[in-house]
């Protein structure tokens, strides 16, 4: 029994030590409000959700964030990102977003103005079902995958 228990501390301190020896594959932090996947090597981040309905009102997706003294290209809004954020009125989304993922503002249904950026090229499917309060939205040219 005690060398059985060596053996399992063992092993354990060394899984221990492998995984403390990897480098930081992303981070997730809040910036002004919004959940962010952060992404050190490529310095880009995601958009992520908080919880079910948790974000509200106006929100401006920034072009770029900083966080540590590193700035990072907002470069996603991701799946579910606002899901059922029933209390969001308004999202402008920055220049620098390439693509909203599946399901990105599902049930925001309180949401009646969108701004999306020019160098958005993808737009999940349902990103925006169920938004019973969009009258419009202005598609930029560059979207080619919808």
């Amino acid at each position: 029994m005690k060398q059985y228990l060596q053996n399992s501390l063992r092993a354990l301190f060394l899984s221990l030590s492998v995984l403390l020896s990897l480098p930081m594959l992303a981070e997730v932090v809040e910036i002004n409000g919004i959940n962010y996947d952060l992404i050190p090597k490529e310095k880009v981040a995601t958009v992520i959700a908080k919880n079910t309905g948790s974000y509200s009102g106006v929100i401006v997706i920034p072009e770029s964030v900083e966080h540590e003294g590193a700035t990072y290209s907002v470069t996603c809004i991701g799946e579910g990102a606002f899901w059922d954020c029933s209390g969001l009125t308004s999202v402008t989304i920055g220049n620098n977003v390439t693509s909203i993922e599946y399901g990105a503002f599902y049930g925001c249904s309180g949401l009646t103005s969108l701004t999306i950026g020019n160098s958005v090229t993808s737009i999940g499917d349902v990103a925006f079902r169920k938004c019973s309060g969009l009258t419009s939205v202005t598609i930029p040219n560059s979207v080619t995958i919808l």
